[in-house]
């Protein structure tokens, strides 16, 4: 179980953002999130980078989905459906319940261990048939108590999951979106119950698929009038780019083209090919491939702001500002991720004049996105050039505090709390972070 008050980031888990993808996966939760009541602003869909194919919620205010899952979806039904199934979790309150579960089995399973031992050591004080006979009696009651509890403990995940089922079914018919993709998910994996853990993708041991909870799901699905709705087309675009992108990015350059061959000019294979090409060794020295989709579709933020990256990485800061601002204003201009790549491509550039500026940019996207680490060391960097080296210091404490890095976190926060008069709002924010109790690591 991981601290709610930890970031993601900190928790160790490794987070892709992109503007891009995160909007999408926000258009697909938001129809769902309002149907079960829970405020769409307020629930996060992160991006775990792992090839596998898994989901899962770890509290109620976040939903984690594998890059493997979102290549591997076929439709945005599919997505939508493992969305629906983890909200049903949410909603369900399992999280909570699992952690008052393991609470309670930790204190059966010490009582068991007490009396196993116990009559151990009994069996072991004599070396008559019956005190063997005691002795292997207490090994019975630990290896068979163990047991116990973990059937039970499984019987509930497996109930909770049914139960995610239905209300995830619930969600979809209020949408009136078919549940054809979350039974397709689960038939999949369903035959990956009789093969061992260690072969078994992780989406199968985090989500048991019990036959009779697939009948049952099976039955439902079908049985819905919305059974037979298709994806919008502009929707079932937009996922073919995301899974271009996350080939792009994430996989080797021959596994892209192997997937995306020169002959074939789709828009996403161009997409996926045209990233590649710039992020395998030395960036921006394939732009004319991104040029080509910026002349096709010239009001596509993502386009102008794949340039603009590029360039960025290349060590092209002042180049590639025009691109960045271009994207964010297209993207309609309160993008955060957006908005720190701009400010990080100002401060590069070394141009004191434009700091001001930057910093502006930066204060309102940590505003609407508080866990972006590279966003506030951005603004400490900014801060220190122009010689406010206090608010540079809270800056990159909070950066620190972001990453896990706890320990620097608080050299941070402590050389900036010696520095500023107590009361402000960033010596109240260094406070937290000296006081922050960093969870015990297992």
């Amino acid at each position: 179980m991981v601290a709610a008050s930890v970031p993601a980031a900190a928790q160790g888990i490794p987070l892709i953002r992109d503007t891009e993808i995160e909007t999408l996966l926000k258009d697909y939760a938001r129809p769902i999130f309002r149907a079960a009541n829970l405020g769409a602003n307020n629930i996060a869909i992160r991006i775990v980078r792992h090839e596998s194919f898994n989901a899962f919620v770890a509290d109620g205010r976040n939903v984690f989905i594998n890059s493997g899952t979102l290549f591997q979806a076929k439709t945005p039904n599919e997505v939508i459906g493992v969305i629906a199934h983890e909200t049903g979790h949410i909603t369900g309150g399992h999280l909570a319940q699992l952690r008052a579960r393991i609470a309670r089995d930790q204190t059966k399973v010490l009582l068991v261990t007490v009396l196993g031992i116990g009559a151990m050591i009994a069996g072991g004080a004599s070396k008559s048939d019956s005190a063997r006979e005691i002795g292997g009696a207490g090994q019975g009651v630990l290896l068979g108590g163990n047991e116990l509890i973990m059937r039970s403990l499984l019987a509930d995940r497996r109930s909770q999951e049914s139960a995610a089922d239905q209300a995830g079914l619930l969600f979809l018919h209020s949408t009136k979106q078919s549940g054809r993709g979350m039974l397709e998910t689960f038939e999949r994996f369903a035959q990956q119950e009789f093969i061992s853990d260690q072969q078994q993708d992780p989406f199968v041991r985090s989500h048991p698929v019990a036959s009779a909870r697939l009948a049952q799901l099976r039955d439902r699905v079908e049985k819905s009038p919305y059974y037979n709705s298709k994806d919008d087309p502009a929707l079932q675009t937009r996922h073919e780019m995301m899974r271009a992108k996350i080939s792009g990015y994430l996989d080797s350059q021959p596994a892209v083209t192997s997937r995306y061959p020169t002959n074939n000019s789709t828009l996403p294979a161009r997409y996926a090919r045209a990233i590649s090409a710039n992020c395998r060794g030395a960036c921006a020295t394939n732009l004319g491939l991104v040029d080509a989709l910026i002349k096709e579709q010239p009001n596509n933020a993502y386009f102008h702001e794949l340039k603009g990256s590029m360039l960025f990485r290349a060590g092209q800061y002042k180049d590639s500002i025009p691109h960045l601002r271009k994207a964010l204003q297209l993207a309609g201009g309160e993008e955060p991720l957006m908005q720190a790549n701009l400010a990080q491509a100002l401060v590069g550039s070394e141009d004191t004049a434009v700091l001001d500026e930057a910093l502006a940019i930066l204060r309102k996207s940590v505003v609407r996105d508080g866990d972006n680490a590279r966003a506030y060391m951005t603004m400490s960097t900014a801060l220190a050039k122009k010689g406010q080296l206090p608010e540079a210091e809270c800056a990159a404490a909070q950066a620190h505090f972001i990453e896990g890095s706890f320990k620097q976190a608080q050299i941070f926060a402590k050389r900036c709390q010696n520095k500023l008069k107590p009361g402000t709002p960033e010596w109240n924010r260094a406070e937290e972070i000296v006081s922050f109790k960093a969870p015990a690591q297992n």
